[in-house]
Parts: C-alpha cells; structure tokens; sequence
C-alpha cells in the first residue's frame, strides 16, 4: 500500500468518485453532493492505493487556528476517514496518516498540533488510546478545562447549533450512518472500558451521532507505538518549504 497528500482542490473527479464508492460500502446516509462539498469544506486529503492502484482508503483534514480565551491554538480537522475493511489490520493508514499531519505541522511551522474530530463509530476511538497519551474524553481522566475550552470552541465554530456542548455531542444535518455488519459495538468490545466509555458518551452512535474529541499530536504526547508510526511516516513525505 502506498499513500500520498493532496489538496483537495486538486481531486479530479474520477478520485471522487472512487472515494464516494469505498465511502458508500461501508456508510449510508450521504449523497455524493454531500460528499464532494464536505471534502470541498476541507484543504488537505490522504490517499491511499493498493498495489495495483486502486483507491483503497482516504481521509480528508484541515489545519486552521481557533482563539480560546485569547490565546491561539492551531488544531488539525479529521474529516471522512474511511478504509477498505479488507486493510483493516495494515497498519499503513497509522503511519502514513501520522506522516501527513507532521507533513503539515512542518508545512506551517507548528511546533505541535491538536488534533480535532467527531466520532461516530468505537474502531475510531479506539485508536486515540493506541497513539495517544493524551486525549479526551476518557474514561479514566476528567477533561481539564482548559482542553474542553479548547473542544467547545473549535466545535462551535464548525458545527454552529449542531453541537450540543453539554453533552460533547455534534449531530449533522446529513448524518454518516455505518451499515450492516459495521454497525453497532460487538457485546465483547464492551468489556474494553475505553469502548464502553464511548458506548456511555455517544448512546446515539448508530444514528450518526459524534462524539467531539480532543488528542496532542507531538511526539513527547505520543505512546511508544505512536512514535514508532509517526518516526516511520516522516521518512515517507519529503521536507517542505514553509507556507
């Protein structure tokens, strides 16, 4: 498998048509107008091919900052990531997605970045605990203050009146919807707590509710595994000139 970045107002649409099929096997509820005018909403996507190169995952991003009580904080926007469930155990979307975001880090200069996404299915959150060492909400750590600042400001300011901040819940107009066997958490993931913990957070997961969450994305925050991806994904993008 082999990944590059791209900005969005680059994809042809031939490649959007293919990231909207590999999105429709595995989710219902988005038009394909839908679909192109989220990925429009966004300024950088990671794709990624096969060996015979045939599109098999993608996940579209931002960078922007947000003002918090004052202060400045640059946050990374994950949008629609989706993976053929034939790759699920490669580990390359990790490594090449971890490689794209110190791609942009570098890009912009930014000795680190926060990472900012909505999460409508458990595999996703699952993720946050593997690389992360600091992410929010948790089972296990009250979110600070400071940090939840920083989740409702940046969730308001995309997502307006859709995101409920007492409940750290954004429900969209055109909700995502996994289908058949995607759907719904498996009665033995629950004995996971952080997947119970999401289960609790987002009782409306099935409906295409999100869960807003918050990760550091610097290397000192990373766990040993996170390292190791983000260390192997910086060789594959080259060094950059600043914008």
């Amino acid at each position: 498998m082999k990944g590059n970045i791209r900005q969005c107002r680059d994809i042809d649409d031939a490649t959007l048509a293919a990231m909207y099929a590999l999105f429709r096997e595995q989710f219902d509820g988005v038009t394909f107008d839908v679909c192109r005018n989220d990925l429009g909403d966004k300024t950088w996507v990671l794709l990624l091919h096969d060996d015979d190169n045939v599109l098999c995952g993608f996940s579209s991003m931002d960078l922007y900052d947000v003002e918090v009580d004052g202060h400045t904080v640059s946050v990374v926007y994950s949008g629609d990531t989706v993976v053929n469930s034939e790759t699920w155990r490669d580990s390359a979307l990790s490594y090449y997605w971890m490689g794209a975001i110190d791609y942009l880090r570098r890009l912009h200069r930014k000795d680190r970045l926060y990472w900012f996404l909505i999460v409508s299915g458990y595999r996703t959150y699952r993720f946050l605990p593997v690389y992360s060492q600091t992410f929010y909400p948790r089972y296990d750590q009250a979110t600070p203050p400071d940090v939840q600042a920083i989740m409702d400001a940046a969730a308001t300011a995309r997502f307006g009146s859709n995101y409920d901040p007492a409940t750290g819940i954004v429900r969209l107009d055109h909700p995502a919807k996994l289908k058949g066997s995607f759907r719904g958490i498996p009665e033995n993931r629950l004995q996971d707590p952080h997947i119970a913990f999401f289960a609790e957070r987002n009782p409306g997961h099935e409906d295409g509710d999100e869960l807003v969450c918050f990760a550091i994305l610097a290397e000192d925050e990373l766990t040993r595994l996170g390292r190791r991806m983000w260390q192997k994904g910086r060789k594959l993008f080259p060094d950059v000139e600043p914008a």
